[in-house]
């Protein structure tokens, strides 16, 4: 076997014997894939060993670049730095990539601001300000805030509703509600606001207790005074206090900072969920999907998910303690990179974190730690499995689902059109059939089609005859609208690679007999029957049915096709029973189309009106003559006419 990348390979003794970071660029010079050595001389050489021995992943890559490139660093912690660097620059496209599973909303208190605000953000957030969170939903840091802010009276307003305030000389309602001390209008002091910003702070950090022994001493002040007003406010945000205090989940015993990882997957995809954990309670929890363009271990994923998490985003906010699965590939050079973040921190005028300089990530056997280790592993295969019921829209999945069913059945082709037919009626009246189109995988709702029976009998079977035989039909082309007079495409121009009909065998061989019967030469399109009872697809011809593995993307594809050609079905059956149901005696009458009736409707209020009516009043009415009268008159009464 050639190797995919003979023709670049460094000559011998050309790559130094050193730690850094390598580059395999394409032939447009992108770069393709980044990775990090201790000696990159041994690193790059495993790439050009023998071809049968590299992974399928790593062959593709090869296979798509053009020339290797390295980076002298002075030890490994600077190497793990530069990797993540050089990750987030090119975002090379066999690398893993990590991304947020949504964008989770913080409470953030801008201290960067010189009168600080709280408000609800997400995306990326200043250096400058505290952020809290994030939490799972924008709501729940509403309700925090309307619980806090009678205890800490901070500024949640707008820069425009601020600087208002401000010319106005007035304060807004927030003020007048107790909510806001308004250092708009001087009611408070700039220092003094952020006074109250900081203890705000203090009290979502998890410090609680000097804010709640406060408020109980104030209230019994009060109370010894005969203060009564007062001590009910402070009653009331003591109460407030403790409801947000039962709201942070307390998960350890100790009085400690850790983040817990969880990561559940295979091998071609994963789901990382981080729980945050401060002063023993759980502040917050953020999840990532993970995308292993190249083949990793979970401990080479763990080290790179862990310099990813505490890159700029999450810098300051390193815990001493980080609670992992298993240990990631180079502990001692992550736990060195995140310690000397860490001492950064407390070495510079910023805010300082608790606990210890030195960063330890440890994998718990027992106690608390462990609970929570399992329950963010538990969160991660939520997640996971969450994920995959959406890899309707993922190009390998749609294209690993077509490859299998093209097996299963035995195509010629994978199916790339895809039409399935459903039958539904409510016991045998209002029959009518749906078509639903997948191309490549995915539905095209401009394709669909709705049948409408011409007989309504209880009669699945007929029905599916009549319905492929109206679909394969052949018929002129249809006039388009353009000014060039050129025929229009047909409603049913393109012929499917794989028809899959909702029921058994004997729909099947029904929905066979009306596609020959229309006269189409069919002999280019595969037939299917996906049986409900046990999710059996029944070819023509053959006596066993086609077993789909279970959890396997055909199988799934093929209950999609189902359960879309069955919901619009039902949707329109539903539409006709209800038109049904409010049609009118009237619409029946020869003469009488819908701009005649509304106005009898309109004179008469009901079709029993009209019926009781004489000729001379219901000629009276616009637009119906004499002649149309009588007939209406006659209809509705029951009497026969001429």
């Amino acid at each position: 076997m050639r190797h995919p990348a003979e023709s670049f390979r460094p000559e011998a003794g050309s790559v130094p014997d050193a730690p850094g970071c390598y580059l395999f660029r394409d032939a447009q010079s992108r770069v393709v894939y980044v990775g990090k050595a201790k000696s990159l001389r041994s690193r790059v050489a495993s790439y050009f060993q023998s071809a049968a021995g590299l992974a399928p992943r790593t062959r593709a890559m090869l296979a798509a670049a053009s020339a290797v490139e390295w980076i002298v660093v002075d030890s490994e912690v600077d190497a793990l730095h530069l990797e993540y660097t050089l990750i987030q620059q090119h975002r090379p496209r066999y690398n893993v990539q990590y991304r947020d599973d949504k964008s989770y909303p913080y409470l953030v208190l801008s201290t960067s601001d010189e009168v600080p605000r709280a408000r609800v953000q997400r995306g990326k957030i200043s250096g400058g300000d505290r952020k809290f969170g994030p939490y799972a939903h924008a709501y729940a840091i509403r309700e925090t805030l309307d619980l806090l802010l009678p205890v800490f009276p901070v500024r949640s307003c707008s820069d425009g509703v601020y600087r208002r305030a401000q010319r106005l000389g007035k304060p807004c309602l927030l003020h007048h509600i107790e909510r806001c001390a308004a250092p708009c209008t001087g009611e408070i002091g700039v220092d003094d606001h952020r006074q109250l910003v900081d203890g705000l702070a203090n009290f979502l950090d998890g410090d609680s207790g000097p804010v709640v022994r406060q408020l109980e001493r104030e209230m019994r002040e009060a109370s010894a005074a005969q203060e009564y007003e007062r001590a009910g406010r402070r009653r009331d945000q003591l109460e407030a206090t403790r409801k947000v205090l039962a709201q942070q989940q307390v998960v350890s015993g100790r009085d400690e900072d850790l983040d817990v990882v969880g990561i559940h997957g295979d091998d071609l995809e994963a789901s990382v969920q981080v729980l945050f954990v401060r002063r023993g309670r759980l502040s917050g929890r953020k999840g990532w999907s993970v995308d292993k363009a190249e083949q990793v271990t979970d401990e080479e994923l763990l080290r790179r998910f862990l310099v990813e998490l505490y890159a700029d985003d999450r810098a300051d906010e390193i815990p001493p303690t980080v609670v992992v699965p298993s240990l990631p590939d180079d502990v001692s050079v992550v736990t060195g990179l995140l310690s000397d973040r860490r001492q950064q921190l407390r070495t510079s005028g910023e805010r300082k974190p608790r606990g210890r300089a030195a960063v330890v990530v440890r994998v718990p056997q027992r106690g608390d730690k462990r609970q929570l280790l399992d329950m963010a592993s538990d969160n991660a295969r939520d997640a996971f499995q969450r994920t995959r019921l959406r890899r309707a829209h993922d190009f390998d999945a749609r294209t690993r689902a077509l490859r299998d069913l093209q097996e299963a059945v035995d195509l010629p082709v994978a199916p790339l059109r895809i039409e399935c037919f459903d039958i539904s009626h409510l016991g045998g009246t209002q029959v009518v059939a749906s078509m639903v189109v997948f191309e490549d995988g995915l539905p095209r709702k401009s394709a669909y089609r709705r049948f409408k029976v011409t007989r309504d009998t209880n009669d699945d079977v007929a029905a599916m005859r009549e319905v492929l035989e109206r679909r394969f039909r052949p018929r002129p082309a249809e006039r388009g609208d353009g000014s060039d007079g050129a025929a229009g495409p047909e409603k049913f121009a393109l012929r499917p690679d794989l028809v899959v009909i909702d029921g058994g065998i004997g729909q099947l061989n029904a929905a066979l007999e009306g596609a020959r019967t229309s006269g189409a030469d069919i002999d280019d399109v595969s037939f299917v029957a996906l049986a409900k009872r046990y999710e059996e697809l029944w070819l023509p011809g053959r006596r066993e049915p086609v077993v789909l593995p279970r959890g396997g993307e055909a199988l799934y594809l093929v209950q999609r096709l189902r359960d879309e050609a069955h919901r619009f079905a039902v949707t329109y059956q539903r539409s006709r029973r209800t038109a049904g149901l409010t049609r009118s005696a009237l619409d029946a009458i020869p003469g009488v189309g819908p701009g005649r009736r509304q106005a009898l409707l309109e004179a008469f209020g009901s079709a029993k009106a009209v019926a009781l009516a004489t000729v001379e009043d219901i000629a009276s009415v616009r637009g119906i003559s004499r002649t149309l009268a009588e007939t209406i008159h006659t209809q509705l009464n029951g009497e026969e006419v001429d």
